[in-house]
């Protein structure tokens, strides 16, 4: 792939990394690269982050066809800047495209441009500890057309953006809000795509959630509304006396890539993981017999983030005293220091760009 680059005159000051936030601050750069049933994806270039010019008509302000993806770069003490499991992005991406009818994006070639607008922007990266530059892929339908269809034409874009830790109080667990009212998807419809759809479907819940002094809200499944399914931006773990559960991926849940890597570690340090249905009721019953030990939550923004106490109805359980429980501890280091290139990588997911 030929990928032109213009470079900014106009660079801007870098941030102070202590008070970065979550997806506030911009690099200098952005990726963008054009489809067209004529010519397919065409146009590769990186060129000054800036606003773009679309049709009120586009479609995907009214018909919402769009897909993105969130990954992250790390900066080592070695120097070197660290993608993790980018391969998993572009094959997540492909997934969601499909659903949402976006043509595919060859996953050598989305890893491709992840590389080379990171390269360009890498004095971004930041190093303070629990820092990292966000990285943003999305599609959107550019057809201006207000009729009910496919799109012909698309844009494909990245955005760099320099974050601190996803939650202000870092790994200090979050409480969460079981929600009994809302649902967020059901199987057959696009749960498992990453689509702005499916989280501006999660507002109302989170908007109530936040009211009451939670940071997050955990679905049920749509239909019996009953087993437990994702928070709004992670995936969801219980330790219950020893084993590991998880709600299996059944098409209304998000394949994380996280997930799929703590799932990965916690079989090869011996615990017996399940993906399978978690009834709530069982989780109330785990809390009250002691054995619920420990509740996280897994994603690209968090990675790790314990949760404790759990609101379901008018019932609180506190899980860990609330604080953050060993085997959540772990993981978190051991994720992290593999994305920092701190500690050795056993599984080849730390991708260094040269």
């Amino acid at each position: 792939m030929q990928i032109s680059i213009t470079k900014t005159t106009h660079p801007k000051q870098k941030p102070d990394e202590t008070k970065l936030g979550f997806g506030k601050i911009f690099t200098d750069h952005m990726f963008m690269m054009n489809y067209s049933g004529a010519k397919g994806w065409h146009d590769a270039r990186i060129v000054p982050y800036g606003d773009i010019t679309l049709s009120p008509s586009s479609m995907v302000f009214h018909y919402g066809q769009e897909m993105f993806e969130g990954l992250k770069a790390y900066k080592g003490k070695d120097g070197k800047a660290r993608l993790f499991r980018p391969d998993m992005n572009a094959k997540r991406a492909n997934k969601s495209n499909e659903r949402l009818c976006i043509p595919q994006i060859p996953e050598d070639m989305f890893v491709e441009a992840v590389k080379a607008v990171v390269e360009v922007d890498k004095d971004w990266i930041p190093s303070a500890p629990g820092t990292s530059l966000y990285i943003r892929p999305f599609v959107i339908a550019t057809d201006a057309f207000l009729g009910v269809a496919p799109s012909d034409t698309y844009l494909f874009m990245i955005l760099l953006s320099p974050s601190g830790a996803y939650y202000e109080s870092g790994l200090e667990p979050v409480g969460i809000w079981i929600e009994d009212e809302y649902v967020r998807a059901v199987r057959g419809g696009m749960g498992f795509a990453k689509t702005g759809g499916n989280y501006a479907a999660s507002l109302a819940a989170q908007v109530k959630a936040h009211d009451d002094g939670y940071s997050q809200v955990l679905w049920l499944d749509g239909v019996e509304r009953k087993y437990i399914e994702e928070v709004g931006a992670m995936n969801i773990f219980f330790k219950i006396n020893g084993t590991v559960v998880t709600p299996m991926l059944n098409g209304s849940i998000l394949p994380g890539i996280t997930r799929d890597s703590v799932i990965h570690m916690c079989k090869d340090w011996g615990y017996t993981v399940e993906e399978r249905k978690i009834d709530v009721h069982e989780l109330e019953q785990a809390f009250a017999d002691g054995t619920l030990e420990e509740v996280f939550g897994t994603g690209t923004a968090a990675v790790i983030s314990p949760v404790g106490k759990l609101r379901f109805g008018d019932e609180v359980m506190e899980i860990g005293g609330g604080k953050i429980g060993p085997l959540s501890q772990k993981l978190y280091d051991t994720l992290t220091g593999i994305q920092w290139g701190d500690l050795k990588d056993p599984y080849g997911w730390s991708v260094v760009i040269d």
